[in-house]
């Protein structure tokens, strides 16, 4: 099976969990017998310097690849003018004429089976898509997007800047649910999604993909649990939602946990830490900024932190730092589409109190944490395995190849 995977970022380096989603299944694809091809944008915000650095060898199971320069920046006078427009803006930074001509050019010269779109942000393309092959087309949602902004702009104070997200998060949700009926396959991320989806009338042929893993390449260091206990972040910190959750953290949490635990230390690290953050200054807080390795990261401490407000999805950091064997402390949203237990798997907390007190908690059975984190390891192996879910994602695109050419799968 020949497919084209459509990508609105470069899903290089491998630490973001939408590069890890993208590029393990794309792996997991080509491990299964698939030729698979990659053609992204490297966009300005996330650009890679494949001119300088080459392609990256960690991504040689992509049997070709292929990028175009994309400027996605936010600019004032676009950004003003889509106000008179019903265009969504979220969307509409990633139109590029220079990407539809290269998109062209590869269906006009490559016989694919299936096109696979990774997020809906891709959705602009599809028309090309039809005009210049009949390839299958499967949309992986990795999120609903509009829920992400929704709730970003349920967090945000009243105002003007509340009033706009606003706006832009209901045409990006108008355009969304019209882009549900051109998609042949929809391969969602959670199973909520795809009930979301289908609420929003989706008709099509919906299956679940989970961010998959292979158990082997995540090696547990336990020796943190044998130490003084300490709590670690990371995430990309150019991502809105991890930005707003753990700023909330830091101002309604922190001072409670360091008044009642004087001596337990918090290191925050990811990527495009922005300066601000350097700045600020909280007792037994250590921000590392991008760390080289982020699994090296996670081991060094027992207790892995995702606060997030908002956001949909599936979070891969929290399956990271699960299938690395760590204790995970998050909210209800951070744990959405994982199949965990608070207490058994993980932790949960929703307020500073219940923050306060799952720490607490921490400290109490401190000897068990390594116990909990062993339980979240087994949740990644047998929900999570990557070879399973390429599997289920070759069979429904192969019944859907055969159905085209009017066989019987």
């Amino acid at each position: 099976m020949k497919i084209l995977q459509v990508c609105k970022k470069f899903p290089y380096p491998m630490r973001d969990g939408e590069s890890i989603a993208i590029t393990n299944l794309a792996k997991s694809l080509k491990r299964q017998g698939s030729e698979v091809h990659l053609l992204a944008m490297n966009t300005s915000r996330h650009f890679y310097q494949i001119e300088k650095s080459g392609l990256p060898p960690d991504l040689d199971f992509y049997d070709a690849i292929q990028t175009v320069y994309i400027d996605n920046r936010i600019r004032l006078l676009a950004a003003l003018r889509n106000l008179l427009s019903t265009s969504s803006y979220h969307i509409e930074r990633f139109v590029s004429e220079d990407f539809t001509e290269a998109l062209k050019k590869l269906l006009s010269n490559g016989d694919f089976d299936v096109i696979q779109l990774e997020t809906p942000y891709l959705s602009p393309y599809i028309p090309t898509i039809e005009k210049f092959s009949d390839a299958v087309i499967c949309m992986r949602s990795h999120n609903v997007e509009f829920e992400i902004w929704q709730r970003i702009t349920k967090n945000t104070m009243s105002g003007p800047k509340k009033w706009y997200l606003n706006h832009l998060t209901q045409k990006l949700k108008q355009f969304e649910i019209k882009q549900l009926q051109h998609y042949a396959i929809l391969a969602a991320i959670t199973q909520r999604d795809l009930s979301k989806y289908q609420e929003l009338g989706f008709q099509g042929e919906g299956t679940v993909i989970p961010v998959g893993f292979d158990p082997k390449e995540y090696h547990p260091d336990n020796q943190s649990f044998k130490k003084n206990l300490t709590i670690g972040f990371i995430g990309s910190l150019d991502w809105r939602p991890n930005l707003e959750g753990l700023y909330w953290f830091l101002d309604n949490v922190w001072g409670l946990v360091h008044e009642r635990f004087p001596q337990l230390e918090l290191h925050i690290a990811g990527r495009n830490t922005p300066p601000k953050l350097f700045k600020l200054k909280y007792p037994k807080v250590q921000i590392h900024g991008e760390v080289a390795s982020a699994k090296y990261f996670i081991n060094q401490h027992s207790i892995m932190l995702v606060p997030l407000l908002s956001g949909s999805g599936m979070r891969v950091k929290i399956l990271e730092g699960m299938a690395l064997g760590k204790v995970v402390l998050t909210t209800s949203i951070g744990l959405e589409g994982i199949q965990a237990k608070h207490q058994q798997d993980i932790l949960l907390a929703n307020s500073p109190q219940e923050f306060l007190d799952q720490i607490d908690y921490c400290l109490q059975i401190n000897g068990k944490l390594e116990e909990l984190g062993q339980n979240a390891r087994k949740i990644v192996e047998e929900k999570y395995n990557l070879e399973l879910q390429a599997k289920q994602l070759l069979n429904l695109y192969d019944a859907h190849i055969q159905n085209k050419a009017g066989k019987t799968p």
